[in-house]
């Protein structure tokens, strides 16, 4: 069966229909950051190119392994595969007429305010304490006209409900159910991730709308 990808034209009018014009055209003049692919960032990227988010900047320093496949938005034959490049494949099939700006990088102290430099939005999606606490201080002591969305807690097979979204100061939120910690030995599984991963695409996406 031959097959045909929809047109640029096509897909934004489809957009449209769904979401409004008014949405659409807000979504497709904003740029987010989405730092560290693995299973928050790689479903917060889905979400936002799904939605019509102009441009996404995918950061992480890491490669695909056999134990990401099933939490993460890879298929089994990138494993190996850098994710930037791997996501960016996944991305190009689901969106293909969204900008996006890669960095096979870690995300440090001296190379953050030019990563981050042209996002409108932040998305923190670190499995490490110490880069998400470097991450959110940087964004909000030298980025102050930024929006911070990060997580905390989304570990174990507790009830979906725990997590949520809580707004911390006007331009940094806080998506999670704050308790569970994978570093307690609880395990991570897709839907509690994919849940929390939700809220902070959603978050983003009611930022750029101007809805919070």
């Amino acid at each position: 069966m031959e097959t045909r990808v929809p047109t640029r034209e096509e897909m934004l009018a489809a957009l449209e229909k769904r979401q409004g014009a008014d949405a659409v055209r807000k979504l497709q003049a904003a740029t987010v950051a989405v730092c560290g692919l693995g299973g928050l960032g790689s479903n917060i990227a889905i979400s936002l190119a799904r939605a019509g988010v102009g441009k996404l900047i995918l950061v992480d320093f890491d490669c695909v392994d056999v134990t990401n496949l099933h939490r993460q938005q890879y298929k089994a034959c990138q494993v190996g595969h850098p994710k930037p490049e791997a996501l960016l494949a996944n991305l190009k099939e689901i969106a293909p007429y969204t900008e996006y700006e890669t960095h096979f990088e870690k995300v440090t102290a001296e190379n953050v305010a030019t990563l981050l430099a042209n996002a409108d939005v932040v998305c923190e999606a670190f499995d490490n304490a110490e880069a998400k606490a470097m991450l959110v201080n940087a964004v909000l002591e030298t980025m102050p006209e930024k929006f911070l969305v990060s997580a905390s807690g989304m570990a174990g097979f507790d009830v979906g409900n725990t997590i949520r979204t809580r707004r911390i100061t006007d331009k940094f939120y806080l998506c999670g159910d704050g308790v569970s910690d994978v570093a307690d030995g609880i395990g991570l599984v897709a839907p509690r991730v994919m849940l929390c991963a939700a809220h902070q695409a959603l978050t983003t996406i009611r930022l750029i709308l101007g809805l919070v």
